[in-house]
């Protein structure tokens, strides 16, 4: 029987074994993560196929978001009873099955269940590649690891757009179901061969269920409620209700988190001021990715009258710069003080955000690009420091713990951030009935505020 422990490993493959282990994982985040991207292109088809109206499809979205958002925080548990290579095995295999189930759906409930079922499996899997790169590598090359490792991961929102477009143009909707799951059944069978088997398991202790009930209806009300500010003709008791509940949801969560004796998220670890403020800094960074993410191809389709193929093609000069920024970006987070690559990646990234808060309808698609790429290049220095400037003072019983955290905070600043970013443009300037110049500029400066006020706490961080 082959022996999968860290030794075993190490003597059979040699120093290569540690990148065989980061691909793995890496193959199981960039699934998911272009699950959560390329769904996007595919959403008008869909709306024609069911008959079904904006009210519901977004569902398709905030589902898989609110359940990835959750889901992140059970990932600790798991590691901690099963190990990360029966986890993400496991969650590889559901996430295939759910995928393939989900493109032969034949309601829209149907259809949505899958992709709520699609993101609580990724949520689980998005936390893996940090906890490994931090239990396998030394922490001399941990930032080198989480370079390479990311950059395969932030090409994927890259790529979605383009890949979504040809499959949905080529083929059908369903295929953009169906697409991830070779990828996450080859990373099976890589996580049973070249993931470690865990040196040790602490104490068995229950899971904490009723903190993740509360969490998820959490978010999904609130995400639900944001929505449904974009269009309050008749809905402002459901709003106000949805709202209240939802905040006494997130009270209760607090609550059972301070007297539960295995909570689901460990509030103690906030006690640790880099901790603390490298999840403040993770927050700006989802709302920089997510929501860039979402904005730059609606503002240069609606505002500047760019096509669905071009738009798609504007990120992906910026997702290769982005990836190529990701190796170098981890070397320097192996040698200098996180704090200052995370305040010069914001600074990057605010600076493109003012650039196209100012942009006017006849700038040429060229300086879009670089603007683009620049804040991508911020966003690139910001990842990987903020992972190691968060997880290096945590001692190696906290790192699943605070892998899942900070993933979480990333998470949650980019699903809110969305929401956020749509409502600023609903509640702009129209016309025609579409969002004009002012209501994507108004849009453009809130995303520039919101990143260069984070500084503020990344700036507290420790050298």
């Amino acid at each position: 029987m082959a022996d999968n422990s860290v030794e075993g490993l190490k003597a059979r493959y040699g120093e290569r074994w540690r990148w065989l282990a980061v691909i793995t994982v890496m193959l199981g985040t960039m699934a998911t993560v272009l699950s959560a991207t390329v769904v996007n292109v595919a959403l008008h088809d869909i709306m024609v196929e069911f008959g079904i109206r904006q009210g519901q499809v977004h569902w398709l979205a905030t589902g898989f978001i609110a359940a990835m958002t959750t889901t992140m925080l059970a990932s600790s548990w798991l590691l901690d009873h099963f190990g990360v290579r029966k986890t993400l095995a496991g969650a590889m295999l559901v996430f295939t099955a759910i995928s393939v189930a989900g493109g032969f759906a034949v309601t829209p409930e149907q259809l949505i269940a899958a992709r709520v079922g699609q993101g609580a499996m990724a949520g689980l899997m998005q936390p893996m590649g940090m906890y490994l790169v931090f239990r396998i590598f030394p922490r001399e090359r941990r930032g080198q690891a989480m370079g390479i490792y990311g950059m395969g991961v932030i090409l994927a929102p890259a790529l979605g757009p383009v890949l979504g477009g040809f499959i949905v143009d080529q083929l059908d909707w369903r295929y953009v179901m169906f697409a991830p799951a070779p990828v996450t059944l080859v990373g099976v069978f890589m996580a049973l061969r070249y993931l470690p088997l865990p040196p040790s398991r602490p104490e068995p202790y229950p899971f904490d269920l009723i903190g993740l009930v509360l969490l998820g209806a959490a978010l999904g009300l609130s995400l639900d409620t944001l929505n449904r500010l974009q269009d309050l003709a008749g809905q402002e008791p459901r709003v106000l209700g949805g709202g209240l509940a939802a905040l006494m949801l997130v009270v209760g969560f607090v609550i059972r988190e301070r007297r539960a004796r295995h909570p689901l998220v460990n509030l103690s670890l906030l006690a640790i001021p880099t901790f603390l403020y490298a999840n403040l800094g993770a927050v700006a960074l989802g709302l920089a990715l997510y929501g860039s993410t979402y904005l730059v191809p609606l503002f240069v389709q609606t505002a500047l009258g760019f096509s669905a193929t071009e738009a798609g093609l504007l990120m992906l000069p910026a997702g290769i710069v982005l990836g190529m920024t990701f190796p170098l970006a981890g070397r320097l987070a192996d040698r200098k003080s996180s704090r200052g690559l995370v305040v010069g990646g914001m600074v990057l990234f605010a600076a493109s955000a003012v650039l196209f808060a100012l942009s006017e309808l006849t700038l040429a698609f060229g300086w879009l690009a670089l603007w683009t790429i620049l804040g991508r290049i911020g966003i690139g220095f910001m990842l990987p420091a903020l992972s190691t400037g968060a997880l290096n003072p945590l001692a190696p019983e906290q790192l699943g713990a605070g892998s899942s955290t900070i993933n979480f905070t990333r998470q949650l600043g980019g699903a809110f951030g969305v929401n956020i970013v749509a409502l600023t443009i609903e509640f702009g300037d129209h016309s025609g009935g579409l969002p004009t110049l002012d209501a994507f500029h108004s849009a453009w400066w809130l995303v520039a505020v919101f990143v260069a006020v984070a500084v503020l706490p990344v700036w507290r961080m420790r050298a």
